[in-house]
């Protein structure tokens, strides 16, 4: 796969993941405004349980790589991506993260 693929694979991956997120989530959340309240509601159910379970291993995993990699690589600017790991969601903190590394690790070549 080609670098520029591999980009844009992921920018779009990140955007209907934005997308589907904006749609599904802010107008609840716009309604009434309780951001526990709203994380909570992603435990709801067993089923629901395991992917909110599953994305905040994900997310601890992708902030504990980036943290190392600020160490052993002199990552720059990864805490955004962490951020955005906690809002708007994994896929958008991962997705950055990788373009962002992807670019430091071109400027090493």
């Amino acid at each position: 796969m080609s670098e520029q693929i591999f980009k844009a694979t992921i920018i779009l991956a990140a955007t209907i993941f934005l997308t589907i997120f904006g749609w599904l989530v802010v107008p609840p959340l716009i309604a009434n405004p309780d951001v526990f309240g709203a994380f909570a509601a992603g435990f709801v159910n067993p089923y629901s349980s395991g992917y909110s379970a599953d994305v905040l291993a994900c997310w601890v995993i992708l902030t504990a790589w980036i943290m190392f990699e600020a160490r052993t690589h002199s990552a720059r600017h990864g805490w955004i991506c962490a951020l955005l790991g906690l809002f708007p969601g994994v896929a958008v903190g991962f997705a950055a993260y990788l373009l962002l590394r992807t670019r430091q690790l071109g400027s090493y070549r």
